[in-house]
C-alpha cells in the first residue's frame, strides 16, 4: 500500500489560519478531489472539524478520523485513536493508495516516522500569515515526477504548481 500525503503549502510552509485555508483556490479544492476520491483518507479530528458539516464525511471516499477521545463519534466516519491504526485499517481494506489530509500534528508524525511513500503537493506561490505548518521537506529524499505551473487568473489570486514527490529508496 502506498501511504500518501496530500497538502496544499504556501512558500513559507503554511497550510492553515485559524482551523481554514488562507487562499481560495478552485483547482487545488478540484485537484484535491480527483486525487483522492475512491480511497481511504486519514485526518486527524481538529483537521475534521475544519470540514463544512455539509460536506463531512467527504463523499467517495473512506474517511479515517485520528483522535485520542475514546468517546468521540463522526457519524458516516471512522474513528481510530492512532495514525497507525488508521493506516492498519486502510491496509486490511487492501488499499492501494491511503492519503493523509492533515492537519499540521498528523503530517509531522508520518513525516517524522519516515511513513510516507509519496507526496501531493500543491506549491502556493506566496508568503502568508498562518498557524499551522507544513513539516520541512528534505528535497534530497524526494524525486520530482510531477510539476505543473497555475498562474494567477481571474478565480485564482494566487499562482501554484501541482507537485508530485516520491520518496527515494
Amino acid at each position: 500500500m502506498i501511504i500518501s500525503a496530500i497538502a496544499a503549502v504556501s512558500d513559507n510552509g503554511i497550510i492553515g489560519r485559524d482551523s481554514d485555508l488562507p487562499w481560495h483556490l478552485p483547482d487545488d479544492m478540484q485537484f484535491f478531489q480527483r486525487t483522492t476520491r475512491g480511497h481511504h483518507i486519514i485526518t486527524g479530528r481538529k483537521n475534521y472539524e475544519t470540514i463544512p458539516a455539509k460536506y463531512r464525511p467527504l463523499k467517495d471516499r473512506v474517511n479515517i478520523v485520528v483522535t485520542r477521545n475514546k468517546n468521540y463519534t463522526a457519524e458516516g466516519a471512522i474513528v481510530v485513536h492512532s495514525l497507525k491504526a488508521g493506516l492498519e485499517l486502510a491496509k486490511r481494506a487492501d488499499e492501494v493508495e491511503v492519503f493523509i489530509i492533515g492537519g499540521g500534528q498528523i503530517y509531522a508524525e508520518a513525516m517524522t516516522n519516515v511513513l510516507i511513500d509519496k507526496l501531493y503537493i500543491t506549491e502556493v506561490h506566496a508568503t502568508v500569515e498562518g498557524d499551522t505548518h507544513f513539516p520541512d521537506i528534505d528535497k534530497n529524499n524526494w524525486k520530482e515526477t510531477l510539476r505543473e505551473f497555475h498562474s494567477s487568473d481571474e478565480r485564482h489570486e494566487i499562482s501554484f504548481s501541482f507537485v508530485v514527490l516520491e520518496r527515494l529508496s
